[in-house]
């Protein structure tokens, strides 16, 4: 398991306070919350990115192992957050999925042609919350080697 042992860091861009609850519980059920930091929309995501505002002491906002970005949000959304996020060489490595109720095909391959690693449809079941957050958890922390958060 390349990842065991190292520090997780999981940043949650999401406005909708049902879904951040959410998600919060299925990353608990399956220990992986232990450092999880949420953004309400696409602007906060990148001042925490880049440590700007309430987030420029980097102490209190650490660099993301993964982050789970919702496409629907207020004054940046995810798509713009993402196209911004891959311009810039120290962000980009990140590994991003995109966790939205967006089904359409549009949202999918424009995503995919900005940079995504996973597009995954957000359930509304809590059971298949927490069986998406086991596998993230296992694919992105147990089984791939990602790169160094502090090189």
């Amino acid at each position: 398991m390349p990842n065991k042992g190292k520090s997780i860091t999981i940043l949650v861009a999401e406005d909708d306070e049902d879904d951040r609850l959410l998600m919060q519980d299925a990353l608990e059920e399956n220990r992986l919350a232990n450092d999880l930091h949420f953004v309400f929309d696409g602007e906060e995501l990148m001042d925490y990115l880049l440590h700007r505002g309430d987030y420029s002491d980097p102490k209190s906002a650490p660099r993301p192992s993964l982050i789970l970005l919702d496409l629907n949000m207020p004054r940046k959304d995810g798509r713009e957050a993402l196209k911004e996020i891959k311009s810039y060489p120290e962000l980009r490595q990140i590994p991003i999925v995109v966790l939205t109720t967006s089904k359409a095909e549009e949202d999918i391959l424009r995503t995919y042609d900005l940079g995504v690693n996973s597009f995954i449809a957000k359930p509304v079941v809590f059971d298949s919350m927490v069986k998406i957050m086991k596998t993230l958890g296992t694919y992105w922390f147990e089984i791939v080697e990602l790169p160094d958060q502090n090189a």
